[in-house]
C-alpha cells in the first residue's frame, strides 16, 4: 500500500474514533444528580464512559501524529503546533476522566452525607476542565490544522472551511458557558459545536475513503525505499 494512503488511513480512521464518546453525555448523567455519591446504582455506565474517553484521548494524539509528517511539508511550526496542541486536549480529557472516577471511587468509599459537597465539586471540577480541553482547544485544532489543509489542498477546501468557520463559533459558546449565559448541555453550546464535529467527522470519512488528494505538498513524503542487494 502506498505509505501516503496509510497516513491517511490511520489518520481518517483515529479522527473517526474520537466520536466513540459520544455516548458518555447519557453515561455520565447519573453523575449529575445532586445525590449521586449516596445513591446505590451500578457505577458501571459512568465507568464505561471514562473508558471511551480514554479512547478518545489516545485517539487524539494518534490524528495529530499520522499528519505531521505531510503536514510539515506545507507549514512546519503549525504542524508542530497542532501535534502540541492534541496532547494538551488529551491530557485535559484524562484529567478530567481523573476526575470521574475519583467521585466513583468517593462514592463506593460510603463516605456518607458529608461527601456530597466533595461529589459536586469534582463534577464542577469536570466540567472546567472540559470546557478547556474538548471545547477550546478544537477550535485551535481546527485553525491550525484548517489552514495547513486550505493551502495545500489536500482535501476538498470546503472541508477545511468548515472547521475555519466552525472555530470562532466554538469560542463563543465557551465564552458564553463561562460567564453563565448557558449552560455547557444546552442546546446553544450544541448547535454552536455542530460545525467542529461536522469538520472532524467528515475528514475523517473522506481521508479512509479518499485518501490526499494529488499536491505538491506530498511530493517525497513517506516514499517507500527501495530494497538495496545486500550482497558483498
Amino acid at each position: 500500500m502506498d505509505p501516503l494512503r496509510k497516513i491517511s488511513l490511520v489518520a481518517g480512521g483515529a479522527y473517526l474514533l474520537t466520536f466513540v464518546s459520544i455516548p458518555t453525555v447519557g453515561l455520565y448523567a447519573p453523575v449529575r444528580e445532586s445525590d449521586y455519591v449516596l445513591g446505590t446504582t451500578s457505577p458501571a455506565p459512568v465507568v464505561l464512559g471514562g473508558v471511551l474517553e480514554v479512547v478518545v484521548a489516545l485517539a487524539c494524539i494518534g490524528t495529530a501524529v499520522a499528519l505531521y509528517p505531510v503536514l510539515k511539508q506545507q507549514g512546519q511550526a503549525r504542524a508542530l503546533g497542532l501535534v502540541g496542541a492534541r496532547v494538551l486536549e488529551a491530557a485535559g480529557i484524562l484529567v478530567g476522566v481523573a476526575s470521574i472516577l475519583t467521585l466513583v471511587a468517593l462514592r463506593e468509599s460510603d463516605a456518607g452525607p458529608d461527601a456530597l459537597l466533595t461529589g459536586r465539586m469534582l463534577v464542577a471540577f469536570y466540567d472546567s476542565v472540559f470546557l478547556l480541553s474538548q471545547g477550546f482547544l478544537p477550535a485551535v485544532n481546527a485553525l491550525l490544522l484548517g489552514t495547513l489543509l486550505y493551502q495545500s489542498r489536500l482535501v476538498p477546501r470546503v472541508l477545511p472551511v468548515l472547521g475555519l468557520v466552525g472555530a470562532p463559533l466554538l469560542v463563543a459558546s465557551d465564552l458564553g458557558t463561562l460567564f453563565g449565559a448557558w449552560d455547557r448541555l444546552s442546546a446553544v453550546a450544541a448547535v454552536a459545536a455542530l460545525p467542529i464535529a461536522v469538520w472532524e467527522f467528515s475528514l475523517g470519512v473522506y481521508l479512509v475513503v479518499k485518501g490526499f488528494r494529488p499536491s505538491p505538498v506530498t511530493a517525497g513524503t513517506a516514499e517507500p525505499r527501495p530494497v538495496q542487494d545486500a550482497t558483498v
